[in-house]
């Protein structure tokens, strides 16, 4: 960039501190500082003009606003509270507006102080008025439990109620499947295809069925037929790509499609009649895809196998409620492995962390938190359906239709670099260069397979990969190392299954009803999806932190044993043992020592004690203080350390590779984790 001062657009971000940074549109431009008293009634996010201005004598730049041309707040959730008998408030606690956000009693629409509303903003910062609001919607008590996942949709811009519109399209639908629809499609209900979810599932997205003959095996994956009662930019379309996603939170569900299709009609129901889109795949014994034909059909699923039953047959045991379809479920546990070995052989990465189980009682408050553990039957499905993904991919490619793929780039410079200096302290010296990349980091996490380390490295891994996104290029899947790839599998409650099955039965001509999207229209619906699907991700896991902080509450003064799971420059993150759930302490509570941030072994070491906090480390921690709003728990060290809990002098020696003994305490069965 040239030293002159020039205008720019783009957006802002703003610093609790008042500051800001201006991101331009242009990629030839940095990123800029704008200071303090040029952030006036500029709030985050705003799309703003700048003139950007060298400062003398440097190679910095510094922004002055000359306008702010769009808002990117307009509705905002918070707690309201009373600032004088006209006039309630809501605190500017994410110091994302710049100022408090005041509320005239007329506007209130009867909410009282301490409840959680939904304010619509009627004026900004930098008008007469100031910031200023209307409710439009009353959550509820903001202390209450049961509010939390409501207050956390509203907060990330996603809808919670469907339109009228779409809920009358959703109303003058059947309840049963209708007949007259069987006609040009394949009847398959004789076939014992069974779906296999948890025992808490009822939007049943996909049946298998699986036989194995003289050259391989027939497998059969039979996917609810949304677009069948869908149709492009009806109604329920229209709400449907305004979420993206169903979003899921401890038992609450935020659904893309209303109940009646999502739980009822396109739900694969045991024992009823069901329309379906179905990947019929023949493929040799090595896991080998020889074939392919799909087409429109009718099923009938012959059971509704939960994981944990699925999985007591392929250990031996009798499972009445399922013995009529027991040779589906070991057939299919058979080409299951059989495609797993094949895909990890071939370099995929086996990033299997446990996730996080939260129990929620009927009040919305947490009762207890875990470590979830994946079973085989959880495996089992995600690799028929990663192997339908593929299928489908690949006849799309082959017809030259264009696709919205589902992408995963290789991890950039940066991140390897940094993924290799974790190693580096873990003590792995072989560097992640040549070869196949994906085999260099599945060689690496093998090295620390049953070391104590082996969690927080594979957490780290997964901190250093790309976010997979939607789009129309071909890039390939870097973590499952596929080069073909599309999502097709969860048409209920992923909008681009859903465009992939129109996609796919245009492409085959499976019904003259279905045109093509452009490679634009796919451009625009790859960026928006992905977007979707990020807002989602986050809202989840703030709901999740949120919860973590509730639980944690009550224990504020306890001892907990934990490893640490990352040093920053302003502290350590110590994730405890007995529950799933981390904590942050801040660098002015780790003693009077003056601790400077080691980037090399990335560490922190104190200068006089020469004490060190590395990653893995266990550490004794006391809950000091709990956030419950922002999910936030800050832990601090005990006052007596013992030699056994405290952290190592950075002279002293590590001790020989210790073997993980036995399993976190508190875990259990998780959640299914459908392909990602």
């Amino acid at each position: 960039m040239s030293k002159r001062s020039r205008d720019a657009v783009g957006v802002v971000k703003r610093h609790p501190d008042g500051f800001g940074f201006f991101i331009p549109d242009s990629t030839d431009l940095p990123d800029v500082y704008i200071p303090r008293n040029q952030m006036a009634g500029v709030m985050a996010s705003d799309r703003i003009k700048v003139r950007v201005v060298p400062e003398p004598g440097g190679d910095r730049y510094r922004g002055e606003v000359i306008e702010i041309q769009e808002r990117a707040i307009t509705r905002v959730v918070g707690e309201l509270h009373e600032l004088n008998p006209k006039e309630g408030v809501l605190l500017d606690k994410s110091f994302a507006w710049g100022c408090d956000l005041k509320v005239l009693v007329t506007d209130q629409m009867g909410a009282k102080p301490g409840e959680l509303v939904v304010v619509q903003v009627k004026t900004y910062p930098d008008s007469e008025e100031g910031l200023t609001g209307a409710v439009v919607s009353v959550i509820g008590d903001a202390a209450d439990p049961i509010h939390d996942s409501m207050r956390v949709l509203h907060a990330q811009g996603i809808p919670d109620k469907f339109s009228e519109a779409c809920l009358r399209a959703a109303e003058r639908l059947p309840l049963e499947v209708n007949e007259s629809d069987f006609a040009g499609r394949e009847d398959i209900r004789n076939m014992p295809i069974v779906t296999i979810d948890g025992k808490t599932a009822k939007d049943f997205d996909d049946a298998v069925f699986v036989e194995a003959g003289k050259s391989g095996f027939r497998l059969v994956v039979a996917i609810a037929d949304v677009s069948h009662y869908v149709k492009r930019d009806d109604p329920i379309d229209q709400d449907a790509v305004l979420r993206g996603t169903s979003t899921y939170f401890p038992n609450f569900v935020a659904p893309m499609l209303p109940e009646k299709l999502s739980n009822e009609l396109c739900s694969l129901k045991p024992k009823v009649a069901r329309l379906a889109v179905v990947a019929d795949l023949q493929l040799d014994f090595q896991g080998e895809l020889v074939s392919s034909k799909f087409y429109e059909g009718v099923i009938k699923s012959h059971a509704r196998v939960t994981y944990g039953q699925a999985q007591e047959m392929i250990d031996g045991e009798t499972v009445p409620e399922i013995e009529h379809v027991r040779e589906t479920i070991l057939r299919c546990a058979d080409l299951a492995k059989i495609l797993m070995n094949k895909r990890m052989r071939e370099g995929s990465l086996d990033l299997d962390l446990p996730e996080t189980e939260i129990e929620i009682d009927e009040a919305g408050m947490p009762v207890d938190i875990m470590k979830s553990e994946r079973l085989f039957s959880h495996r089992l499905i995600e690799e028929l359906m990663l192997m339908a993904n593929i299928a489908v991919a690949r006849a799309l490619k082959e017809k030259s239709v264009a696709s919205l793929n589902r992408v995963h780039e290789p991890p950039g410079a940066e991140a390897m670099e940094s993924f290799q200096n974790f190693l580096r302290a873990f003590g792995y010296k072989s560097k992640l260069t040549g070869g196949h990349l994906q085999k260099q980091y599945s060689k690496a996490l093998d090295h620390f397979k049953g070391h104590p380390k082996e969690h927080i490295l594979h957490m780290l891994a997964l901190r250093s990969l790309a976010q997979a996104k939607y789009a129309p290029e071909d890039l390939g899947h870097f973590g499952l190392g596929f080069s073909d790839y599309v999502h097709f599998t969860s048409p209920i409650r992923r909008y681009p299954d859903l465009i992939i099955h129109r996609q796919l039965k245009a492409a085959l001509n499976l019904n003259s009803g279905y045109r093509t999207y452009s490679q634009a229209e796919l451009e625009t619906a790859g960026s928006m999806l992905s977007a979707c699907e990020q807002r989602s991700v986050k809202a989840e896991r703030l709901v999740k932190s949120i919860k973590r902080a509730r639980f944690v509450h009550q224990y504020i003064g306890e001892t907990f044993e934990g490893v640490i799971s990352s040093v920053t420059r302003f502290g350590i993150f110590v994730l405890l043992r007995q529950f799933d759930v981390d904590g942050l302490i801040r660098l002015e509570n780790l003693g009077g020592d003056r601790f400077e941030y080691d980037e090399e072994l990335l560490r922190l070491v104190g200068r006089k004690s020469g004490m060190t906090f590395e990653i893995g480390e266990p550490i004794t921690v006391v809950v000091a203080k709990v956030d419950v709003e922002i999910g936030q728990i800050d832990f601090t060290l005990p006052e007596d350390k013992t030699s056994v809990d405290r952290p190592r002098r950075s002279n002293e020696k590590r001790g020989p590779r210790e073997k993980n003994s036995q399993r976190a305490r508190g875990s259990r069965v998780s959640k299914p984790r459908r392909p990602r």
